[in-house]
């Protein structure tokens, strides 16, 4: 179960499955807490709305639609709102202005976009791994170890024209792996 999409987990632990719901957690638990931390800047607050969001989930009280967006999109929105409300309700500092609203969208802004990344990441790893093992080692040392063409073919006592052709067919193999599976938006 540990590769199911976050939709199919989100219905499953909606429903109560415990172990659908450990996922979630184990995936995003790390995030929702830096991201109230951004907003809060104090760790007890983090530590209850990450609390909060979690028991929202498992209760079902909030509702993630998959049509709208990512769920790691979703769940950021359900952490803002919830650290605002806390921050608005606690009033612990109140001799400290209020975040901007501008400085709060400038840093869902910046979460969403690290968690864009993130997934595109995840899903460039997962399409490399569609790979034949040749073009994986290609790949690996073409892009992730920034070696030239000809330093690969050295390397791998393979001719020019070889890694030149399994790079290009790496290209378009990784290419269509990800657009079957959503491609990415470049906003």
């Amino acid at each position: 179960m540990k590769h199911t999409d976050d939709g199919t987990l989100y219905a499953l632990a909606a429903a109560k499955d415990r172990s659908a719901f450990e996922i979630l957690y184990d995936r995003y638990e790390k995030l929702i807490f830096s991201f109230a931390y951004r907003i809060t800047q104090d760790r007890e607050i983090a530590e209850e709305v990450v609390q909060d969001v979690f028991v929202k989930l498992w209760n079902g009280t909030t509702t993630y639609q998959e049509q709208k967006g990512s769920f790691s999109s979703w769940l950021l929105t359900v952490t803002r709102n919830k650290a605002i409300d806390e921050i608005r309700r606690l009033k612990r500092h109140d001799h400290e202005p209020m975040l901007e609203k501008d400085a709060l969208v400038e840093q869902l802004g910046d979460v969403e976009k690290t968690v864009e990344w993130s997934e595109q990441r995840n899903a460039i790893r997962n399409a490399v791994l569609e790979l034949k093992q040749e073009q994986q080692e290609i790949i690996d040392l073409f892009y992730f170890k920034d070696l030239s063409q000809q330093k690969i073919a050295d390397q791998c006592e393979l001719p020019l024209g070889t890694v030149k052709g399994r790079i290009r067919l790496a290209l378009k193999h990784l290419k269509g792996f990800i657009a079957m599976e959503g491609g990415f938006s470049n906003d």
